[in-house]
């Protein structure tokens, strides 16, 4: 892919949550507010039925409701990239093609969970899966904490003969990887950042584009960070990069799961209310109100110090 195409990848995207109804359904006008929230704040595009999104504990049906209402909002004004991955080969076909039917500008896909499968399972899983969206860039998810397999060198030179491939979205820890990645994808690749509290590092060390689940809780305050990265306004990156990095580790005191408390977060600042989060995630347990309070609070100091 030339350079001039990768660009509609390069900048922030926060990775979408799932938003749900009074009952824990699936809420189309929810996720449209979500959709319509984004872009008011500047991003690049979104990731959306990632991990972030509770795709593993969401049905096909759901996923795809998800999608089509992103895309009623988004088609046009922002990049979506669709996360695909079933823990089966076929749903992740259908998703990948109605993905495509959708117009997204890509698909992406963890490895198969569970079974270890060989690198050459991995590679035909995902290529199988790209098939069923052949007109559509396909990204390599790479988590291996969660996913229990890990993109290798090897691996990633296998998938890079499928020229729908353009690039990683690398959630490893070691930032290295990302280095490595970006060194054997050259530039027709792109290495998107995972880990939150890595922005600079990952930005500066190779990566063009940035995926978080945190972000939706303050995307304005990343898109400062990937700014000042740009402008190599790096004492200043740094302090916000500290700032943002206060805010994940206040939000995950909490006994609920973390996206429990983005949620609240985001009814208590920005009044999106995009309910809470599906068994076996936790919901919000007592006294994480008050941590979602406060960790709401350092979010409007941070903007008013920074994005003033």
């Amino acid at each position: 892919m030339t350079i001039a195409k990768l660009q509609k990848y390069e900048g922030v995207f926060p990775a979408f949550y799932a938003c749900y109804d009074e009952n824990g359904e699936v809420s189309p006008e929810r996720v449209q507010a979500l959709t319509e929230y984004h872009i008011a704040h500047g991003v690049k595009g979104v990731y959306v039925n990632g991990s972030s999104g509770e795709c593993i504990y969401l049905s096909v049906p759901e996923r795809k409701i998800i999608l089509e209402n992103v895309m009623k909002v988004a088609k046009g004004k922002i990049t979506v990239i669709a996360h695909v991955a079933c823990n089966n080969t076929r749903d992740s076909a259908e998703l990948a093609k109605h993905a495509e039917e959708q117009g997204v500008d890509a698909i992406a896909s963890i490895p198969p969970i569970y079974f270890r499968l060989p690198d050459y399972s991995v590679a035909n899983y995902w290529n199988t899966i790209s098939v069923a969206a052949p007109n559509t860039d396909f990204i390599i998810y790479n988590i291996p904490q969660l996913a229990g397999t890990a993109l290798t060198p090897a691996l990633y030179a296998e998938m890079r003969k499928n020229p729908r491939v353009i690039g990683v979205k690398n959630s490893s820890m070691p930032v290295q990887d990302i280095q490595m990645f970006a060194a054997d994808g050259g530039d027709d690749h792109i290495v998107f950042n995972g880990p939150d509290e890595q922005f600079i590092a990952g930005r500066t060390i190779g990566a063009k584009g940035a995926i978080g689940g945190t972000y939706g809780a303050m995307p304005d305050l990343f898109v400062k960070l990937n700014e000042l990265v740009n402008a190599h306004d790096m004492d200043t990156a740094r302090e916000l990069q500290w700032a943002v990095d206060s805010v994940i580790y206040k939000m995950v005191e909490a006994h609920g799961n973390m996206y429990a408390v983005i949620k609240e977060i985001l009814r208590i600042n920005e009044n999106l209310d995009l309910g809470s989060v599906r068994a076996p995630l936790e919901p919000l347990a007592e006294g994480d109100e008050v941590i979602a309070k406060e960790a709401a609070q350092m979010i409007q100091d941070a903007r008013a110090k920074f994005l003033a």
